[in-house]
């Protein structure tokens, strides 16, 4: 019996028969993977890719894993509070399972200045010490 309907029937039993086939596996995302290690000669400076931060320095060293196939940085940046920044080019790239070794050398920042008293202040200050010494000798 030829039937046109896809769905059976009270009482009617269809065999269906599919075949499976496998998934290609997905691709891994960013690809290959490479090292830049910063070493800094100071301890808990913040380091930059690009003005992205990637981490702080432990023991003057951080390693910042990138993707070789992703577009490249162009510079690091490297601050600490009380030293003065660092910015140099980056100009190697790693290659995959590759460390690239970076180099930064803080130096202490000058020591801020007081500013000077400004001419009102002094001016006015000038005004108090003469009004004392005034009101001190009719007395």
């Amino acid at each position: 019996m030829s039937r046109k309907t896809a769905t059976p029937g009270k009482g009617e039993v269809f065999d269906l028969y599919a075949t499976l086939n496998p998934a290609a596996p997905p691709a891994p995302i960013g690809g290959d993977v490479g090292w830049y290690t910063v070493h800094v000669n100071v301890d808990g400076a913040t380091v930059q890719f690009d003005n992205e931060v990637k981490g702080t320095t432990s023991q003057g060293v951080l390693s910042v894993q990138v993707y070789v196939t992703g577009t490249p940085y162009q510079t690091y940046p490297v601050t600490k509070e009380g030293y003065l920044p660092y910015t140099a080019a980056i100009n190697q790239y790693p290659a995959a399972g590759e460390t690239v070794d970076l180099y930064a050398d803080l130096s202490t920042a000058p020591p801020t200045q007081q500013a000077p008293l400004s001419p009102a202040l002094a001016g006015a200050a000038l005004l108090i010490a003469g009004l004392v010494l005034v009101t001190g000798r009719k007395n």
